[in-house]
């Protein structure tokens, strides 16, 4: 006999939470949360894998398995004192955003079901969390690797160069991005707030811990291949599987970083494009034996167009993806919806007044026009600035209302 604790309407699929018979739902400080499908080859071992590392590690811990299967996976966990999530097969993120209202503990470990990860040796990520760690990584690198548990490929290419390029992007000291082991207090999960509904959750994890500035560390793993019988989830998929994975975990890295692209980029332009621009506003200038002409300013007004653009777009992503909330607040105080329809008519007004004269000479040779001049070229610049202030300020107030409407 076994406890149905509880059961909600998600999608119009129920999901069931069952409890072993006798157990009662008290507070943890260790949940072990982990998805898992049609695993009935290893589940009943990995079961006690976790019951033997809870007790090494001398932590009061919950183990929830998040079931999509068609197999006896469910059955076997409760054979072994754990805890059944029965969910609708969504993707792994999926799984980990429908197990939050059942997770008791205040750490959380993750992983797979399959033995490839030692849940045996969970007592350096309990020693981690009680250091203060909010996230932590198992690092395959930095432990041991079976042979023939990690394809070549993924081992020497594949993972040191997300891993680099991540570490690049956002200044970190991770290296194993993809191990599939990881821990992270509630709160931090919270803070988190897993968006990614399939396995791209693990890259979107530590990309986000990067960004938050989360207390990380790592702890090196032992990581073993495949029991017998049992197929990974790279293998089932075939060849394409390691070049999908890193093209999804390239996305990742550039939609939660396209701020800090876009912002360091469009400064760097829009200085560019400025200095040039207004240093020729008023005719060619001529410094040594170089000549700075109108193209030199066409290119000014280029840079400053795209630079501006950058910016604005780049501002637009960190208000929404909210990683840096001071950040938005901040702004949100400066960048008002007055100020805003005021730079741009400011922009405007002056980008006409220089475009008049442009204008009055077109009209006075008979609707011909010799040569445009310097000043017009800056009054086109300023009326395009203008204008992108009025879109980017109406762009903002609606990412403020639907970022309080999703707050409520």
């Amino acid at each position: 006999m076994h406890v149905l604790q509880r059961s909600l309407q998600n999608n119009a699929a129920a999901i069931e939470h069952v409890l072993p018979q006798d157990t009662t739902p008290d507070d943890v400080e260790l949940s072990i949360v982990i998805p898992a499908m049609n695993e009935e080859i290893t589940v009943g071992e990995f079961m006690e894998w976790c019951k033997e590392g809870i007790e090494r590690a001398g932590v009061t811990a919950q183990i929830l398995i998040v079931d999509s299967s068609t197999d006896n996976t469910p059955k076997i966990v409760l054979e072994h004192g754990g805890e059944v999530l029965r969910v609708p097969k969504r993707g792994v993120g999926s799984a980990y955003m429908d197990s939050l209202p059942y997770i008791r503990g205040k750490w959380i470990l993750m992983g797979d079901a399959d033995l490839t990860y030692d849940f045996r040796e969970i007592a350096p990520f309990v020693e981690e969390f009680r250091n203060g760690a909010e996230f932590i990584m198992g690092s395959r690198f930095r432990g041991s690797i079976q042979k023939g548990a990690m394809p070549k490929l993924h081992r020497y290419f594949g993972t040191p160069l997300t891993n680099w390029i991540l570490n690049r992007i956002y200044r970190s000291n991770f290296s194993d991005i993809h191990c599939g082991i990881r821990g992270v207090t509630r709160e931090a999960l919270d803070r988190i707030n897993i968006t990614s509904r399939g396995w791209e959750y693990a890259s979107e994890m530590v990309l986000k811990a990067a960004r938050l500035k989360l207390i990380s560390s790592e702890v090196p793993i032992k990581f073993f291949k495949d029991r017998e019988g049992r197929l990974s989830h790279h293998l089932r998929v075939g060849w394409r599987s390691p070049w999908l994975a890193g093209w999804v975990n390239l996305k990742v890295m550039l939609v939660y970083a396209a701020d800090s692209f876009l912002l360091k980029a469009g400064a760097v332009l829009l200085v560019i494009g400025l200095v040039l621009s207004l240093g020729l506003a008023a005719g060619p200038v001529r410094i040594g034996r170089i000549g700075f002409s109108l193209y030199w300013m066409l290119l000014g007004v280029t840079c400053a167009t795209l630079g501006y653009s950058s910016i604005q777009i780049g501002v637009l992503a960190r208000v929404m993806h909210g990683l840096k909330p001071r950040f938005v607040e901040r702004l949100q105080n400066i960048m008002t919806y007055d100020r805003g329809m005021i730079a741009s008519a400011g922009l405007s007004v002056a980008g006409l007044v220089l475009l008049g004269n442009l204008t009055y000479h077109y009209l006075k040779r008979g609707l011909q026009l010799e040569a445009i001049s310097h000043p017009a070229i800056l009054g086109l610049l300023l009326v395009i600035l203008g204008f992108q202030t009025f879109g980017f300020t109406l762009l903002m107030e609606v990412a403020k209302r639907a970022i309080s409407r999703s707050r409520q």
